[in-house]
């Protein structure tokens, strides 16, 4: 699999960002996750404005290696023409809200709605959601690979 510029898609509380470090790190690929460009802030309450956010996606797919990850399937639609593979990280809607109740420390407002966001990630509609992503998937002619549990994606970096 030619990891040379990774897109990593997948669910909240999936493992994205975990897996985008460990690629970064072991491959020597700069790393880019999606949040901060499509907020303006980290309370994650204003969108930035559309043109502004896929500029910014674009600057990164600008260099020749590169690992990207976020569960925003419009960013990543606009940049699936630059990548040499797609993850997808299909992980089951209660394990990706446990992964975030272990990670977050407080249960404020924010993460409340974040755990909601995650779990209902399968049943959710517009490009952030299962079905867009499966469609991202099935659509992208490169190297691509499906990974739906811990296991698969530990596995997935033993190699590397």
């Amino acid at each position: 699999m030619d990891l040379t510029r990774t897109l990593i898609i997948g669910n909240s509380g999936s493992g994205k960002s975990w897996l985008a470090q460990r690629l970064s790190e072991h491959l020597h690929l700069p790393r880019t996750d999606l949040d901060p460009i499509h907020w303006l802030s980290d309370e994650h309450s204003l969108p930035r404005p559309r043109g502004e956010a896929l500029s910014m996606a674009r600057v990164a797919t600008s260099e020749e290696r590169w690992v990207i990850e976020g569960v925003y399937g419009w960013i990543i639609s606009e940049l699936l023409d630059r990548a040499t593979a797609l993850i997808w990280l299909s992980v089951d809607d209660e394990e990706c809200v446990a992964n975030i109740r272990q990670r977050e420390e407080k249960d404020d407002e924010r993460v409340m709605a974040m755990l909601e966001w995650a779990g209902s990630y399968r049943t959710r509609e517009g490009s952030s959601g299962f079905a867009a992503h499966r469609q991202l998937f099935e659509n992208f002619a490169g190297s691509k690979i499906q990974l739906s549990n811990r296991t698969q994606i530990t596995a997935f970096t033993v190699p590397l």
